[in-house]
C-alpha cells in the first residue's frame, strides 16, 4: 500500500498556523491522500531543515514569516512572481528533488477581496500600505486586476519607491496608475485599503489618515484573528467595510494545494468552516 505524500508548513513561530487544518480540509473535500504538518524552523537552520525534508521524501512545504526569501533564494527555479518580488510562500519538490519555487499570496488576496467579498479592483482607487515581503508579492497580482490608481506608502518611503518602480512594466501594461507617496501627501479617498505592514501586530499607531476612507471603503488587513482587530474596529469607527485576511490564507493555500496536487479544492466551504472554529465560543 502507497503511502500518503506530505506536506508542511515552514516557520518560526509556527504553532498558530491554521494550514495543516486548511490543507486536511482540502484534502477531505477532494479524496486526495496526503498528510499536511507543521515543521517550527530554528532561526538560523532554514537551509538545514528544507534539505532535510526534501531528503525524507516531503512533496511540498508551504513558507511563513521569517523564511519566504531564503525559500525564493534556495530554490532551482522560480515562478515569475517570485522571481519579481523576491519571496516564496509556495515550494513544489519534484520527483528528482529539485524545487521549484512560487508566490501565492497575492492570488490568494486577490481572489478573497474580488470573489468573497465580492469587491471589484477594475477601474479603483487602491491603497497599499507596506513595502515588506507582504506587499512585494500582492502588487503584482493586484496590478494585474487594472485598478485605475494604486498608491504604496511605506514609513521609509525610499522601500515604497524601489517596489514601485519594480512594477511600473506590469502598471503600463493595465494602463494602472501607480505612485508611492507619503501618508502625509495623500489625497482623497480610496475605494480599498489593504494592510500589509506589519503595525497591527506590534501595537503601532494606524499609518493612514482617516481621510482617505469614505462610507465602504473596503479596509483589507492581511492579518486574521486579534493580530487585524484594531486596524479594522479603527475602520469601523470611520464607517467603512473591514476585512480580515483569513479568506486571503485559505486562497492562497487552495493556490498551493493546486500547484501541488494539479486538483482545485472548493475555497468557500473550508473558509466557513475555518472562520467559524475561529469564532470565540
Amino acid at each position: 500500500m502507497s503511502t500518503a505524500d506530505r506536506y508542511c508548513v515552514m516557520g518560526n513561530p509556527i504553532a498558530h498556523s491554521r494550514s495543516p487544518r486548511i490543507h486536511s480540509l482540502f484534502a477531505e473535500l477532494t479524496g486526495q491522500s496526503l498528510v499536511y504538518e507543521r515543521e517550527l524552523v530554528p532561526l538560523d537552520a532554514f537551509e538545514a531543515t528544507l534539505r532535510l525534508l526534501v531528503n525524507s521524501g516531503t512533496r511540498g512545504m508551504n513558507v511563513t514569516v521569517p523564511f519566504k526569501l531564503d525559500a525564493a533564494r534556495l530554490a532551482d527555479t522560480r515562478s515569475d512572481r517570485v522571481t519579481l518580488c523576491g519571496a516564496a510562500n509556495t515550494l513544489v519538490v519534484g520527483t528528482d528533488g529539485r524545487i521549484h519555487a512560487d508566490n501565492t499570496d497575492g492570488l490568494g488576496l486577490v481572489a478573497d477581496i474580488t470573489r468573497n467579498a465580492g469587491v471589484a479592483l477594475r477601474g479603483q482607487r487602491v491603497l497599499l500600505l507596506g513595502a515588506g515581503g507582504a506587499a512585494a508579492g500582492a502588487l503584482a497580482p493586484l496590478l494585474e486586476q487594472a485598478p485605475a490608481q494604486l498608491v504604496v506608502c511605506n514609513r521609509t518611503h525610499s522601500k515604497a519607491q524601489d517596489l514601485a518602480e519594480q512594477h511600473t512594466h506590469i502598471a503600463k501594461l493595465y494602463k494602472t496608475e501607480l505612485l508611492a507617496l507619503d501618508s502625509s501627501v495623500l489625497t482623497g479617498v480610496f475605494d480599498v485599503i489593504i494592510n500589509a505592514t506589519a503595525s497591527s501586530m506590534q501595537g503601532a499607531a494606524i499609518p493612514v489618515p482617516p481621510h482617505v476612507l469614505r462610507a465602504g471603503t473596503l479596509v483589507y488587513d492581511m492579518m486574521y484573528g486579534p493580530a487585524a482587530e484594531p486596524f479594522l474596529q479603527w475602520a469601523a469607527q470611520h464607517g467603512a467595510t473591514g476585512r480580515d485576511g483569513l479568506g486571503m490564507l485559505v486562497e492562497q493555500a487552495a493556490e498551493a494545494f493546486w500547484l501541488w496536487r494539479g486538483v482545485r479544492p472548493p475555497s468557500q466551504p473550508v473558509l466557513a468552516q475555518v472562520r467559524a472554529e475561529l469564532a470565540p465560543h
